[in-house]
């Protein structure tokens, strides 16, 4: 599908060099190959390209940005994911009413799907730049899940 170069996946901060190959490999399983880094602690890697598998391609063509604003710069939809419940209103989608928010864009923007630090996730600063904020409805006590498995569930 055509339309599935105007998603790009944005991973912002990332600390281990295998969650990028790992999410590399989740994107072209999907069919997406649009992938942004955000100050990326380790990157390139040899360990990214091996957690790639057969998706170096989507590793060798990543593109590496200073700032999420400059990584979301030519999006018209932006949508920022995270384990954690803010105290601050975002505007909240579910994961179904993410998806049909995509496809509804897909063809007139360019859209931008952020995932945060392994750690952390992303700040408050980071969310106030997207459009929606979104979560992935998880177990309360433990709701953090691994990045490029994050990465899956909303390319499902």
């Amino acid at each position: 599908m055509k339309e599935l170069n105007n998603v790009k996946i944005v991973l912002v901060n990332t600390s281990h060099p295998g969650n990028i190959g790992a999410s590399a490999r989740a994107m072209k399983n999907m069919g997406l190959n649009n992938l942004a880094l955000v100050e990326p602690k380790d990157f390139p890697s040899g360990v990214a390209v091996g957690r790639a598998a057969s998706a170096v391609d989507i590793i060798e063509s990543a593109q590496i940005f200073d700032s999420l604003e400059d990584a979301i710069a030519d999006c018209g939809l932006v949508i920022g994911t995270s384990a954690r419940s803010r105290k601050i209103p975002w505007p909240m989608l579910s994961p179904e009413q993410t998806a049909t928010k995509v496809l509804e864009e897909l063809t007139a923007n360019k859209i931008a799907l952020v995932f945060g630090r392994e750690d952390a996730g992303l700040n408050n600063n980071e969310l106030h730049l997207c459009h929606f904020h979104v979560q992935i409805p998880a177990n309360e006590n433990y709701s953090s899940l691994n990045l490029a498995t994050a990465v899956m569930v909303y390319l499902l």
